[in-house]
C-alpha cells in the first residue's frame, strides 16, 4: 500500500459508493489493475481489506455531514417516542432494514469475501447490476420525481422492507449497495430522489457496523502497528471528500435524469472487466 494507491482508490471509492456503480467492484478493479501494470501479484493482504474498511467509513462521514438535518430530526423523533410521526418511522424503518440487510446479508459473507480473489467474476456481477438498473427505469410505475427543493416523499414500511433485502443482496461485490437499493425503490413506487435519500440513510448502520466492528473480528489487531497509516489515513480523507461532491451532485442528477446511463456505464464495465481479468 503506498500514497499514489491510496489516494486513487479514495476517489474511486468517494465516486462509486453514492453513484449505482459498485464501490466494490471498483476497488477490486483499480487494485487489480494497479497491480498488473505494476508488475505485482495479486494478492489480498488484511492491510487492503482493512482500507477498503477505511475507505467506507470516510464514504459515512460524507452521509453525516451531508444529511445532517435528516438525521438529526430521525434521531430527536425517535426520543421522542411519537411514532405516528414521518421522522420516527423512517427511523423505525432504517433499524428494522438493518436487521434484515444483515440476516440476508450474513450467509453470504463468506461467499462474497471470495469473490474479491475473482474479478472476472465480480465484472459479471456489475454487468447484472446495470441490467437491473435499466430495467427498473423502463418498468417502474414512471413516479415522477420531484425537483430537489420540494423534499422527499415518505417511504411506507413495504418499500423499506423490499430496500432492505435489495442492500443485503449487494453484499456481493459487484452488486451494487446503492444502485439495487434505489431501483427496489422504483420498483416498489418510489421517485428516485425519494429511493435515493432513504438509500443514503439506510446505509448508515451497516457501514458504521462494519466499520467498527470488522477489524475486531476479523483481523490481528497486532498488525495494525506495521500499516501504512499514512496513505491509510490520506485514502480515508479523499474518498470523505469526494463522496461528499458525488452525493451533492449525484442527488441534482436524479431529480433531473435516468439511471439508465449508469446501467449501461455498469454493463460495458463488467463485461469489459471480466473479459480482461480472465485473459490476464
Amino acid at each position: 500500500m503506498n500514497l499514489i494507491q491510496a489516494i486513487l482508490m479514495g476517489i474511486v471509492q468517494g465516486l462509486s459508493e453514492f453513484l449505482p456503480i459498485s464501490s466494490s467492484a471498483h476497488l477490486v478493479f483499480t487494485s487489480n489493475f494497479y497491480k498488473v501494470f505494476k508488475g505485482i501479484e495479486i494478492v489480498h493482504s488484511n492491510e487492503e481489506v482493512f482500507f477498503d474498511i477505511m475507505l467506507h467509513f470516510g464514504t459515512l462521514i460524507a452521509v453525516f455531514i451531508f444529511f445532517r438535518k435528516d438525521i438529526t430530526e430521525i434521531l430527536k423523533a425517535l426520543f421522542k417516542g411519537d411514532f405516528s410521526e414521518p421522522k420516527a418511522k423512517t427511523g423505525l424503518y432504517i433499524i428494522l432494514g438493518t436487521v434484515i440487510t444483515v440476516a440476508f446479508a450474513l450467509p453470504l459473507d463468506g461467499f462474497a469475501e471470495k469473490l474479491v480473489f475473482s474479478p472476472s467474476i465480480v465484472g459479471i456481477l456489475l454487468a447484472v447490476t446495470g441490467v437491473v438498473l435499466i430495467w427498473s427505469e423502463r418498468n417502474s410505475n414512471k413516479t415522477l420525481t420531484p425537483p430537489l427543493s420540494q423534499g422527499e416523499r415518505e417511504v411506507s414500511l413495504k418499500q423499506s422492507v423490499i430496500m432492505a433485502f435489495a442492500q443485503g443482496l449487494a453484499v456481493l461485490p459487484g452488486f451494487s449497495r446503492s444502485g439495487w437499493t434505489i431501483a427496489a425503490g422504483l420498483f416498489s413506487g418510489l421517485d428516485r430522489v425519494t429511493a435515493a435519500r432513504y438509500s443514503f440513510l439506510l446505509s448508515i448502520p451497516i457501514i458504521l457496523g462494519a466499520s467498527m466492528l470488522y477489524p475486531f473480528i476479523k483481523l490481528d489487531l497486532h498488525e495494525l502497528n506495521t500499516y501504512n497509516w499514512h496513505a491509510i489515513i490520506t485514502g480515508t480523507v479523499v474518498s470523505g471528500l469526494t463522496g461528499y461532491l458525488c452525493i451533492k451532485y449525484f442527488m441534482r442528477f436524479l431529480s433531473k435524469f435516468s439511471l439508465s446511463v449508469f446501467g449501461y456505464y455498469c454493463v460495458i464495465a463488467g463485461l469489459g472487466a471480466a473479459v480482461f481479468f480472465y485473459m490476464v
